[in-house]
């Protein structure tokens, strides 16, 4: 999951949808972008950047799963 992107799209007040319409993708191609199972084009990555005023290398970051996170404790 990129966490820095969801947390990042929650703070500028949008949802999945709305961040979606923005880049004039589908919500569901969006979806698969935060989770990390899409990796998207840079043109994608540049416009995030730009909405969210967070460098891409940034919010393209994985985050490790709860389950890993779990274990390290």
């Amino acid at each position: 999951m990129r966490r820095n992107l969801k947390e990042a799209r929650q703070a500028a007040g949008m949802t999945q949808q709305q961040m979606a319409d923005k880049l004039g993708i589908s919500e569901r191609y969006y979806k698969q972008i935060e989770a990390g199972q899409r990796t998207g084009d840079f043109t994608l990555w540049d416009m995030m950047e730009e909405l969210l005023g967070i460098h891409q290398r940034k919010l393209r970051e994985i985050s490790e799963s709860h389950h890993d996170k779990v274990n390290n404790q």
